[in-house]
């Protein structure tokens, strides 16, 4: 099967399965969800969302959480992974957006990426799910997936991200990124997986992916 007749029968399956997808990171406004995914980095989003709540507490808006110190916005978020680091940089991007963004969020990536623990991915989060601009976020999640699929051969998530807008057409990126996020939480571990029982694996897997996914998990086992 060519790649883009995997791709179109995955699309298929993730619209019967996940037809209007969520954003899985609670927010209210573009800036709650910015330093929702700004906290999601190595950390779950069922953790940042049990820590946020305190941490809009401290303040909901830029101006609000530039008063607080960097010693209370850790405490608000200590369970996450990177704590001090992501600490540090919501000290700092406040600070940024009230100083030279009036205090709003910016609406273009480029912009967005300047500000501190705002990556590509991060900044892509942002302007697809809450300015609506097509986006194909990929994290190192959607980059094994699409391995596993054979859409992508690419080594880094930059690749892969070129490599699946290729595949999918420009007005599903925004939910397709998530459809294959809620996927790979239902049917598609990283570890562990039986790709014969998997809803997609099971089709579009070829026995040199398995045969490679196989050999490393073994090496880090040992």
């Amino acid at each position: 099967m060519k790649k883009q007749e995997v791709a179109d029968r995955v699309s298929e399956m993730l619209e019967e399965l996940y037809p209007e997808p969520p954003v899985p990171l609670d927010h209210t406004d573009g800036f709650t969800l910015l330093i929702a995914v700004l906290l999601s980095a190595q950390t779950t989003d069922a953790r940042v969302n049990l820590v946020t709540p305190g941490l809009w507490e401290l303040g909901r808006t830029p101006a609000e959480l530039n008063n607080v110190s960097e010693e209370d916005i850790l405490a608000a978020i200590k369970t996450c992974g990177l704590a001090p680091t992501k600490a540090r940089n919501i000290k700092k991007l406040v600070g940024i957006l009230v100083d030279d963004f009036a205090g709003e969020i910016p609406e273009t990536l480029e912009e967005l990426e300047t500000l501190p623990g705002v990556g590509h991915k991060t900044a892509s989060v942002v302007m697809a799910q809450w300015f609506g601009v097509p986006a194909f976020p990929v994290d190192t999640h959607i980059h094994r997936l699409a391995r596993r699929w054979g859409l992508s051969s690419g080594k880094n998530v930059d690749q892969t991200e070129k490599d699946l807008k290729k595949v999918f057409p420009k007005d599903t990126w925004n939910r397709r990124h998530l459809q294959i996020i809620f996927f790979g939480r239902e049917y598609c571990p990283s570890r562990s997986h039986d790709f014969d029982q998997c809803p997609i694996c099971s089709w579009a897997s070829s026995p040199k992916t398995r045969a490679l996914e196989a050999k490393t998990n073994d090496k880090k086992k040992r």
